[in-house]
C-alpha cells in the first residue's frame, strides 16, 4: 500500500516538493556558512519525493542548543517558503477524497519543514525493531 501511495504522492505534489528543496539546498550552498542547511534540504528532498513507509524521529543525545540554532537560520532562509508550499499542497490535495491522506502527509511534513534539525528519517522498519540505530543524520 506504501508503493501506491508514494506512486501517488509522486505525481500529484512530491516532484515539485522537492524540487522545492533542491532549489532551496542550491541557494543555500552559495554561502559557504550554510552549507550545512544545503545538506539537510537535499535529505529532506529525498523524504518529499518518496515519504510513505518512512517516519521522522528525534535524535537522542542531540545538541539542543545547535538544532535551535540551526532551525532558526533554517526557517529565516529557506524553512518558511518550504512550510507554505505544504500547506498549500495539503490544500489542494485536501479537495478530493483520495487526496486526503496525501493532503495529512504534506501538513505532517509541514512541520519537519519548519523545524528539521535534531531530527531523523527512518524506514517504518527500523522503528519495529527493539532500537532505532540512528546512522546519517539530519542535521546537528
Amino acid at each position: 500500500m506504501t508503493f501506491i501511495g508514494n506512486v501517488l504522492w509522486l505525481v500529484l505534489a512530491g516532484w515539485w516538493l522537492a524540487l522545492a528543496y533542491v532549489f532551496a539546498g542550491i541557494i543555500n550552498l552559495l554561502p559557504i556558512i550554510t552549507i550545512p542547511l544545503a545538506i539537510q534540504s537535499f535529505k529532506l528532498a529525498g523524504y518529499a519525493l518518496w515519504p510513505f513507509g518512512r517516519t521522522v524521529v528525534e535524535i537522542p543525545n542531540r545538541s539542543g542548543g545547535v538544532s535551535f540554532l540551526a532551525n532558526v537560520v533554517w526557517l529565516i532562509l529557506a524553512g518558511w517558503w518550504l512550510v507554505l508550499a505544504h500547506v498549500l499542497a495539503g490544500v489542494l490535495l485536501m479537495i478530493t477524497i483520495i487526496g486526503i491522506p496525501l493532503g495529512v502527509a504534506s501538513f505532517k511534513m509541514a512541520g519537519l519543514a519548519l523545524a528539521p534539525f535534531g531530527k531523523t528519517i527512518v524506514s517504518l522498519d527500523e522503528i519495529g525493531t527493539t532500537q532505532v540505530v540512528v546512522g546519517p543524520q539530519l542535521g546537528a
